[in-house]
C-alpha cells in the first residue's frame, strides 16, 4: 500500500525482464537496477526489442512503453487486442472471457492498482503490456477509463495491490468463474484457501527459491516459467500441458488444462501434440535460469 506520507510522489516500481527494478517518477525513468539475467527469447520479440538485457537496454524499454502507451503516466492506454504471445497470460485470460469460460479477471495495473476487468481488450491491454508491477501510484484518469470499459477498481485512493483482496472484490460484485494474476506464493496459498474455484495464473516467478515455487505451483491452476528454474522444475513435474518451450506455460489442473486446449481448439495455428515427460526444454532458454 502507498504510505499517506508517498501520495504525493508520482512514483512506480515494476520489476522488467528478470527482476530488473525499475522505478518511474513523473513519466520518467529515473532508476534501473542489475538484471539478473542477460538473454530471454520473449524479450527480442517485444514491440521495442530487446536482444541484450543490461541497464541501458532495459530503460530504452521502458522508455519505449512510456512514449507508446503511457505506461505508468496518467495517459495509460488500456485497451489492446493485439496478441504478443500465444501462449501468455493476458492472451489466455482475455481468450477465456471470449470464450464464456472466466467471468472476470483480477489483475494489477500501473495507475490504478488491483483492478477487475470483465473484457477480453481490457485484459490484454492491461496485461499485455505490463511487467511485475511492484507499487504505484494512483491516477484517476486511468482508474475513470477501467471502470468506464466495465471494469472495477479496489482502491481508487492509493492504488493498492492486494491480489487476495481483489478476487474478494470480485466475489463481492456477483462473478462466479473468476481469475487472477499472483506473483507471490503467499497471496496464491490465501486465495485457494479463501476462494477455492478461483483459476489462479502464476507470473512474474523469475527467481523463486524452491520452496517459493513448490508452494506457488501448489496453488495454481497455470503457472508461467518466465527464467526460473526451480519453477520449470515444480511445475513439469506437476504439469498436464506445456504450451512453448523457450518460455512455457504449464497448466497443473485439469482447469488450467481445459483453458489451454480450448484456445488450441478454436485456433486456426498448428500445433504440434506429442504425449511426452514434462518438462519440455528443447527451446531457446532465457539465460541464465535462476
Amino acid at each position: 500500500m502507498v504510505a499517506a506520507s508517498d501520495r504525493d510522489k508520482d512514483e512506480h516500481i515494476i520489476e522488467a525482464m528478470g527482476r530488473c527494478r525499475v522505478v518511474i517518477r513523473n513519466g520518467h525513468v529515473v532508476e534501473v537496477g542489475e538484471a539478473t539475467i542477460t538473454d530471454c527469447p520473449l524479450a527480442k520479440r517485444f514491440a521495442y526489442p530487446v536482444p541484450d538485457i543490461n541497464k541501458e537496454s532495459v530503460k530504452a524499454n521502458i522508455e519505449h512503453r512510456i512514449k507508446a502507451f503511457g505506461m505508468c503516466t496518467p495517459e495509460r492506454e488500456v485497451l489492446d487486442n493485439r496478441e504478443f504471445v500465444g501462449f501468455g497470460a493476458s492472451e489466455l485470460l482475455s481468450f477465456g472471457i471470449r470464450a464464456d469460460l472466466i467471468d472476470a479477471v483480477v489483475l494489477a495495473c500501473d495507475g490504478a492498482g488491483t483492478v477487475v476487468v470483465t473484457k477480453p481488450a481490457m485484459v490484454q491491454g492491461i496485461g499485455g503490456r505490463m511487467s511485475g508491477l511492484v507499487r504505484t501510484f494512483p491516477y484517476i484518469p486511468v482508474m475513470d477509463r477501467i471502470e468506464q470499459g466495465g471494469g472495477l477498481v479496489l482502491d481508487r485512493e492509493n492504488a493498492t495491490i492486494d491480489q487476495v483482496a481483489g478476487v474478494a472484490l470480485a466475489n463481492e460484485a456477483g462473478f462466479s468463474r473468476i481469475a487472477v494474476t499472483v506473483a507471490l506464493p503467499g497471496a496464491a496459498a490465501a486465495i485457494r484457501r479463501i476462494h477455492p474455484d478461483t483459476m489462479i495464473f502464476a507470473v512474474h516467478v523469475t527467481g523463486l527459491l524452491r520452496e517459493e515455487a513448490e508452494s506457488l505451483v501448489a496453488a495454481s491452476d497455470l503457472v508461467t516459467a518466465c527464467a526460473s528454474k526451480t519453477v520449470r522444475e515444480a511445475a513439469g513435474a506437476r504439469a498436464l500441458v506445456q504450451a512453448g518451450v523457450s518460455v512455457p506455460v504449464y497448466a497443473v489442473t485439469k482447469k488450467g488444462k481445459e483453458l489451454i486446449i480450448e484456445k488450441i481448439r478454436q485456433s486456426d495455428e498448428p500445433v504440434l501434440i506429442k504425449p511426452t515427460k514434462l518438462p519440455a526444454l528443447t527451446g531457446d532458454q532465457p539465460k541464465p535460469l535462476i
